[in-house]
């Protein structure tokens, strides 16, 4: 048996024993997808599911450094929706524009070298298409990937009982924030550092986004940059109509005031003022404030107001802090690793009151390392080396109380 054909085998046995150990059918067919992608040193790739409620295909779980998610296709254009409509694969192993330039516009920032479309379907129904982009090294993909590729499709769709079906689509709002292209880089002396590498990402009103990633990946310094704490190098940060990369000073102070809300690791209260004065110190310099004790009472410390820091434990100081955040009324509130200080009991408190916030309609974009926190995102952005790596949309919400760690 040629090496070729090995490595095929390894790869489909490696994505059939991740599918086995899945628990739920979105982790089956999210691990196997990174498997092969694994395995054909692919750059990206994406499930797309055929929405029954407007005939479309729309992203069911990608990795690539751009947000999919408002993305779909029409069955019977594009590579994607011939796949989906004739059930045939494409393979466009040296892709150009002029093979298909729907797919360059779906994937908006990703200039695709390779590529290539494979049904995904169940024995009853066809479910939608699975796409592979790029090599990580630049090269281009072969046929014998392109038959793994093949047979992944298969193996994803073994994955699904007959009676299981794939989860409805994630209905958010409106989109009220773009990124696009935005980077960021840092200098000292003749050393230029790359934090942020391109970002393409749109956040929708009302939901919680989780950022995850390693150390140094460039996840508070977006964070920074949505926030208007910091400029990007290039690219484009428009929020609610408004580009703010190139934004001076004054108007990204306007900006934060009247739109943004920060809950950050260390809470930063004044030690010499009492939490009801905490949060009265804000009140004064916002217009249209919420009135402290029902700020507190939110947060459930109304019986605490009085208390200065030192007299509070850590999780009560968080959640003064959200309690400080919600003074503006915010549209978004930005949190920068919010429980890394506080033990697992506390933190399940503070998550609770930030569940309890995005309930009632507050955009919540968070940073942080604890994996088991996404379990209560609508959307996880998993972010590597500067650029968006993977998103997920989950479908299973899980609540604060929920969590274990």
């Amino acid at each position: 048996m040629d090496t070729s054909m090995v490595s095929a085998y390894r790869a489909l046995n490696e994505a059939q024993t991740a599918i086995a150990r899945a628990s739920t059918l979105d982790e089956a067919l999210q691990e196997g997808l990174k498997v092969i992608l694994k395995n054909c040193k692919a750059e990206g790739g994406a499930i797309w599911y055929a929405n029954k409620d407007d005939n479309s295909l729309r992203p069911y779980f990608w990795v690539a450094t751009s947000d999919l998610t408002s993305c779909s296709h029409v069955p019977g254009e594009g590579a994607v929706g011939r796949v989906f409509k004739n059930q045939q694969s494409e393979r466009y192993l040296n892709f150009t524009a002029a093979n298909d330039p729907m797919t360059v516009a779906d994937f908006a920032g990703i200039d695709i070298t390779s590529m290539i479309c494979v049904p995904f379907s169940s024995k009853y129904n066809n479910l939608g298409c699975i796409q592979f982009i790029n090599k990580e090294d630049g090269g281009f993909f072969t046929n014998e990937e392109a038959d793994v590729c093949e047979m992944m499709g298969m193996l994803a769709a073994m994955a699904l009982d007959e009676n299981e079906q794939i989860q409805p689509e994630w209905n958010p709002g409106k989109v009220i924030m773009r990124v696009r292209g935005v980077t960021r880089e840092y200098t000292n002396g003749d050393v230029v550092t790359k934090v942020l590498k391109g970002v393409n990402l749109d956040v929708y009103e009302g939901e919680f986004l989780v950022l995850l990633g390693e150390s140094g990946c460039g996840k508070s310094t977006l964070l920074n940059i949505i926030g208007g704490m910091d400029h990007p190098t290039a690219g484009s940060f428009e929020c609610f109509g408004e580009e703010f990369a190139d934004a001076t000073q004054e108007r990204l102070t306007d900006y934060r005031r009247d739109n943004i809300g920060f809950i950050f690791q260390s809470y930063n209260l004044m030690p010499n003022l009492n939490a009801k004065q905490n949060l009265e110190l804000i009140a004064s310099l916002v217009p249209n404030p919420m009135s402290a004790d029902e700020a507190l009472d939110i947060v459930n410390l109304g019986q605490r107001k009085y208390n200065y820091p030192s007299q509070m434990s850590g999780g009560q100081q968080q959640r003064v802090s959200i309690a400080r955040a919600l003074m503006k009324r915010p549209r978004i509130i930005l949190a920068d690793e919010p429980t890394a200080a506080l033990d697992y009991t506390t933190s399940i408190e503070v998550l609770d009151v930030m569940e309890r916030i995005i309930a009632e309609g507050t955009t919540m974009i968070m940073v942080t390392h604890n994996e088991e926190i996404c379990r209560m995102a609508d959307r996880v952005v998993r972010m590597r080396g500067g650029r968006m790596h993977e998103v997920t949309i989950n479908r299973h919400k899980a609540h604060a109380t929920d969590l274990v760690w």
